[in-house]
């Protein structure tokens, strides 16, 4: 078999397995009911149904829609969620951190091995001891760590257009309303300025090229004065232009943790990513058929940097500023607990407090043992954490931003607003619900219980498919997001929110859409380059060894003499 009949064979078996695998990459959503925006049927809706929608939203996919499916569909029609967000987390960003130090290099390196084989006051013994070591860090230390250099280079690039894969692609199936990224944009707040930008670029030219930020002219006070805008929040109207913009919140990979959070690094991330605090209301439209006067239904977003909530702190500035944003969201920018017209969606970076069991992270902390020469963070402050303090949680979210309480003669009964909270930071993902369960509102019946803890129960947290609501006195519902990383599956979450206007309360359902590890996307465009390689190389052959003498390649011998008689044209 000759090398271009053994091309041709090979490129019949791969042409279709790559086919098949470029078209499922570029298309997965299609293959995955989780992958599009759940309809405003309710709870328990089928994600087929949501699949069936979007296909009938994208031409020419809606060809496969049969016309009995068509009309199924109108029977039982449930408008698109007026609120789609598109929700991303940890996307992490590397960068030169990961590569060798460039003051070391592999040209700086040759240099100095010349400079010592070539030393002038060298003996000749020992020059030949020298050319032996320099040969051997050559070939054992020196090419061996830059060919990784290059690799983690061109890891580093296509971990960027595996990020922007997920993002585009859903993008343009789900068509969402609202796009959020829940913080650890880049992989380290230590990096320098110059490093900060260069990543930053990629992440908006590269991850998400066709996003921007949210523009603080947008969320900004116009007055100028704190809060004199609008005592519940500046409201705006859901229009289209969000789809374009990025909200994102900051993570302790892009400003660190409390103990060592500057302003430094907060002006840098918020030049470049949009403000780490700052919270909007969104007015639901209201059509002729649903105009009901007693209610306007409306989202309260809340991007919350928790990141500086705890501590000790390196800035007590910035901790003063962020406790005050934080009141002035609960007292002055919140509708009253007894509005059931507003929801409230709370989306921050470090997860509630929860017990251990109830997620892959336990509760943990850990705090500097010393002063850093540099300046960069002291002794005692706060170093990592995995959850918010039980304090902050309780205090800070539950019942301050939700007003929720155990108290059944506080204002709404104690059942405090209708809600979701989204977080990021622990990449294996978690959701949970938090509660306060009808016995935390009884009086206590024996023993001793101090005053604190008879107005506000003990908060309780479990797992969301074990919860049950209706013996909950009230709670919230958290979900931390798995990482869009390829290592932990390219992740999504597809939150659909509307208000139901039969129920007179807000409704929401989310959905995972998940696209497989990066080794999948490296394989798929690996086998593409190899295919379409051999595929021009087996078409470039067989027209060069095509001849007007030649027959399916086959060739004809020259004229030759056989036993005295010329014979032509005899094939070989």
């Amino acid at each position: 078999m000759s090398l271009r009949t053994l091309t041709r064979f090979l490129v019949t078996i791969l042409f279709p397995i790559a086919l098949f695998c470029t078209i499922y990459l570029y298309l997965y959503p299609i293959f995955h009911n989780g992958c599009a925006f759940p309809l405003t049927t309710g709870s328990g809706a089928a994600p087929a149904a949501a699949r069936l929608d979007a296909l009938t939203q994208h031409w020419p996919f809606s060809a496969l829609v049969s016309d009995e499916e068509k009309r199924e569909q109108r029977r039982n029609h449930h408008p698109r969620a007026p609120f789609r967000l598109l929700v991303l987390a940890d996307p992490q960003l590397e960068g030169d951190s990961s590569l060798p130090d460039p003051e070391d290099g592999f040209l700086r390196r040759l240099a100095q091995h010349r400079e010592r084989v070539l030393a002038p006051d060298q003996k000749k013994s020992h020059r030949k001891q020298v050319i032996k070591t320099a040969l051997k860090d050559l070939f054992f230390s020196d090419i061996p760590e830059l060919l990784q250099g290059w690799r983690k280079r061109l890891d580093l690039l296509g971990n960027d257009y595996y990020l922007a894969h997920i993002f585009r692609t859903l993008h343009w199936w789900t068509d969402p309303t609202h796009v959020t990224v829940l913080g650890d944009l880049l992989g380290s707040q230590w990096v320098t300025d110059e490093e900060f930008e260069a990543r930053a670029w990629r992440y908006w030219n590269r991850v998400f090229a066709s996003g921007r930020r949210v523009e603080d002219e947008l969320i900004d006070n116009p007055q100028g004065g704190p809060d004199s805008h609008n005592l519940l929040g500046m409201k705006v109207t859901m229009d289209h232009e969000w789809k374009d913009r990025v909200i994102n919140i900051a993570g302790n990979h892009d400003i660190g943790y409390a103990g060592d959070v500057s302003k430094a690094r907060i002006a840098r991330f918020e030049r470049h990513f949009g403000r780490a605090d700052w919270d909007i209301r969104f007015n639901l439209p209201v059509s002729e058929e649903q105009n009901i006067p007693t209610i306007s239904p409306s989202l309260h977003l809340i991007v919350l940097n928790d990141l500086i909530l705890d501590t000790p702190g390196f800035d007590p500035d910035i901790q003063s500023a962020s406790y005050n944003h934080l009141n002035s969201i609960i007292t002055q920018r919140s509708q009253p607990v007894e509005d059931k017209g507003s929801f409230t969606l709370l989306l921050t970076h470090i997860p509630l407090y929860k017990p251990e069991g109830n997620c892959i992270d336990a509760p943990f902390f850990d705090f500097h043992h010393s002063d850093d020469s540099a300046g960069a963070y002291r002794s005692g402050g706060l170093k990592e954490q995995n959850h918010l303090s039980e304090h902050v949680s309780r205090s800070g979210i539950l019942e301050g931003i939700y007003g929720m309480s155990a108290n059944p003669d506080a204002a709404g009964k104690g059942k405090g607003r209708k809600g979701l909270i989204l977080t990021g930071h622990d990449h294996e993902g978690c959701d949970v619900w938090h509660y306060l369960p009808e016995s935390a509102t009884a009086p206590p019946t024996s023993g001793h219980r101090d005053d604190e803890e008879v107005k506000f129960g003990g908060w309780e947290s479990i797992p969301w498919r074990s919860s049950n609501i209706s013996a909950s006195h009230t709670g919230v519902r958290e979900i931390t997001l798995r990482s869009m990383m390829g290592e932990f599956g390219g992740n999504a979450g597809l939150l659909s929110l509307w208000f139901d206007w039969e129920s007179e309360e807000w409704q929401y359902e989310i959905q995972m859409c998940r696209l497989g590890i990066q080794h999948f996307w490296w394989g798929v465009h690996i086998l593409d380059c190899i295919t379409i390689s051999m595929a021009l190389w087996w078409l470039v052959a067989s027209h060069l060894c095509d001849s007007p003498t030649s027959v399916e390649g086959d060739k004809v011998a020259p004229e030759r003499a056989v036993d005295g008689q010329v014979v032509t044209g005899k094939r070989e």
